[in-house]
């Protein structure tokens, strides 16, 4: 039941008592400071791991060749692997049931002029597939297609800030472009997430830069998206199995760590997800250890409270007053007390959070830091309730003093 006398007693306590109530309220506020921030920090790890991965879609195995170091079916070890086109179809038929897509990727470095303005560029000569392994994002014009593939066209799509370098406010559609010597129309501008060095990128057709390579048939890496529905241990079980029919294709080894590489993004992220909620499990734990040191210190605080109003509070209880009241009205100040610098130090935490935003990502690998409206509040009344229990202890204490004894303390 509300009582006016209590809460001005109170009051009058807290105005009488500034310094130590002050001590007690900023040990919550730092404990929930702390809490919030470090929680925070964790989310924005998570954060910098998917913003990593977001550019590309995570249903995807880059497949790279190597070079033996072992010998293996009486071929000599130091053998460079290589794929070809035919590699490329033998896997597409043999594991249609796991594929959503498939495409090569040749990857060259390219002096490409326009007019007058010239700049150097990384091309990639692609099947139309690859946009979706890369999220290429179309703004003008459009990708690669079949026909392209088909006809070893000299079409290029370019990224925006090649656009921007090479033909400044001029529109690139339909233009056309110097790579190394062989002329390229372009047919389309596009951006990525990935960022500046993505949007510096030239896609041309596969087949035009096995043509300008004397009609070869090599390509640099594999890229395949698997079917999203088969799962991450599906994921896990054909990347087994892809591996082991292109070591037998290339004569590789299965102990051969360096005749084929292939990555798995699925892998990776899921791996690297774990590691960063690792790494918050650690920092909730230190947070709320933090949190602990906190309710230990306003125990300390409250049963000092008690020892030191240990003659008011016999004076009290001479005059009438029953431990109940004596128990609520020390109890009532713990909360207050721990209420309010509570919340004050959440939202400090989360005013941090939100005013560092990306600042740390280059430094700390730290994106937009933040916490859970709910998280941040559920911890701040579990602090509360456990204050409560913490000031409930030394209020005991006190509404079991003799008011014969408190009146003899000095």
């Amino acid at each position: 039941m509300f009582s006016l006398d209590t809460w001005k007693e109170i009051f009058k306590t807290i105005q009488k008592n500034k310094l130590r109530t002050f001590l007690t309220g900023f040990t919550v506020a730092l404990g929930i400071f702390i809490f919030v921030s470090l929680f925070g920090m964790g989310n924005g790890l998570k954060n910098t791991f998917a913003k990593f991965f977001g550019d590309d879609a995570t249903n995807v195995f880059f497949i790279f060749p190597g070079r033996t170091t072992m010998p293996y079916k009486g071929y000599k070890a130091n053998r460079s692997i290589e794929f070809e086109n035919d590699d490329l179809a033998a896997i597409e038929k043999d594991f249609d049931m796991f594929l959503e897509y498939i495409t090569p990727r040749i990857t060259r470095s390219a002096v490409v002029k326009y007019k007058e303005e010239s700049n150097n560029y990384g091309t990639r000569a692609v099947a139309p597939p690859h946009q979706f392994a890369e999220k290429t994002i179309i703004m003008k014009g459009r990708y690669l297609n079949d026909l392209d593939i088909k006809n070893k066209t000299k079409y290029a799509v370019i990224g925006r800030l090649v656009e921007e370098d090479l033909f400044k406010d001029e529109n690139a559609m339909g233009k056309y472009i110097d790579v190394s010597g062989s002329v390229f129309k372009v047919i389309g501008v596009f951006q990525d997430e990935g960022g500046d060095n993505e949007e510096r990128n030239i896609y041309i057709p596969y087949t035009t830069r096995q043509l300008i390579e004397k009609n070869t048939d090599k390509i640099d890496q594999i890229i395949l998206g698997f079917k999203p529905e088969i799962g991450y241990a599906g994921a896990m079980a054909f990347q087994k199995s892809l591996e082991k029919y292109i070591r037998n294709k290339k004569f590789i080894s299965p102990k051969d760590p360096n005749g084929l590489f292939i990555r798995n993004i699925a892998d990776q992220l899921k791996q690297n997800q774990q590691f960063a909620g690792v790494l918050q499990l650690i920092i909730s734990g230190i947070a709320f250890a933090i949190i602990i040191s906190g309710i230990i210190g306003i125990s300390n605080i409250m049963m000092y409270v008690v020892k030191e109003r240990t003659k008011e509070i016999g004076i009290r209880k001479a005059l009438g007053a029953t431990p109940k009241n004596v128990t609520r009205t020390i109890l009532l100040e713990s909360v207050f007390i721990t209420t309010i610098f509570g919340f004050i130090g959440m939202l400090i935490g989360v005013a941090l959070l939100r005013f560092l935003g990306d600042s740390l990502e280059e430094d700390y690998f730290i994106t937009n830091p933040f916490i859970n409206t709910g998280t941040a509040i559920f911890a701040t009344i579990l602090l509360i309730i456990c204050g409560t229990i913490a000031g409930y202890i030394p209020a005991r204490r006190a509404a079991k003093i003799k008011p014969i004894v408190a009146l003899r303390d000095e």
